[in-house]
């Protein structure tokens, strides 16, 4: 499975609750915006949002352990959640966060040192790099603080020494993925430029996960034996993909899978399950129910 580079596509970030003149239903692919050409975002119609709750519950009946996930459709404004009331630990998941909050906290070019550190932190899962750069950004108070600053409301960061114990839902990692790629963002352009460049080159033998589902993609992947359920394996993925013509932010957390290798294929198949089911356009066409 190859990750490949894709450079960001320039959508604005949709707006919730904004005031406007009612909205006709939109014709396939096509996402519902209001004057000046903001996407409103809507969550998937009643039918379809039924529909994949089935699909993915018929699927994970016969799966060990527990998993969630949620998916952005930036091209639709279109969101969905499945079974993420209960956080997740996020084991090297975590690192996207810890990236996004250390970019922040420069606002300016990185030493070579820096992109060092984050380079080998993305595209190697390398442990160290990301202990040195959690302690860099504050620990756990710091990377709270940025959390709740950027809207990140249901993350508990972990203790200095074991930050892959950071408990989070789906929709937050989305949330993170959102403001380290949205052009309306926190970050400049420079520094997503960056951001994605790591995540469409991490090594082969880790782009494993929501590549699963097709298209161009960016991510970050996250395997962990947790002492807290056992020696079970917590597998998790992140990434924005761009799949049949929709851009798409997709976070998938699992927990309690007896191998890695389980943990991947489930990890796998429920974002090629919510993938396909939020890029067929007979089914977004009428998201309209304003979120």
């Amino acid at each position: 499975m190859r990750v490949r580079r894709f450079s960001l596509v320039s959508v604005l970030l949709a707006v919730a609750g904004c005031a406007g003149p009612s909205i006709a239903a939109p014709p396939p692919d096509t996402p519902v915006r209001q004057p000046g050409g903001v996407v409103v975002e809507s969550v998937l119609p009643v039918a379809a949002r039924h529909a994949l709750d089935q699909t993915l519950d018929r699927y994970l009946r016969h799966r060990p352990g527990r998993a969630a996930l949620a998916v952005y459709d930036r091209t639709t404004g279109t969101r969905y959640a499945f079974r993420e009331r209960t956080p997740f630990m996020l084991a090297s998941v975590a690192k996207v966060d810890i990236l996004l909050a250390f970019l922040l906290s420069k606002r300016g070019q990185l030493s070579d040192y820096e992109r060092n550190l984050t380079s080998r932190m993305i595209r190697d899962s390398d442990n160290d790099c990301a202990g040195e750069l959690y302690m860099t950004i504050g620990g756990r108070d710091g990377f709270a603080e940025v959390l709740r600053r950027l809207g990140v409301e249901h993350t508990s960061p972990g203790p200095e020494l074991y930050w892959g114990t950071t408990l989070s839902r789906p929709s937050d990692q989305v949330k993170v993925l959102e403001r380290l790629t949205d052009p309306e963002g926190p970050l400049p352009a420079h520094d997503r430029r960056y951001a994605l460049k790591l995540m469409s080159s991490v090594q082969p033998s880790q782009a494993w996960g929501v590549s699963a589902a097709g298209g161009e993609v960016a991510l970050k992947n996250g395997w962990l034996p947790a002492d807290a359920h056992g020696g079970l394996w917590t597998v998790n993925s992140v990434g924005r993909l761009d799949v049949r013509g929709h851009e798409l932010l997709i976070a998938v957390l699992s927990e309690r899978s007896p191998t890695m290798k389980t943990g991947i294929a489930t990890v796998e198949r429920l974002a090629q399950l919510a993938v396909d089911s939020l890029t067929r356009s007979e089914e977004i066409a009428s998201a309209t129910e304003v979120f």
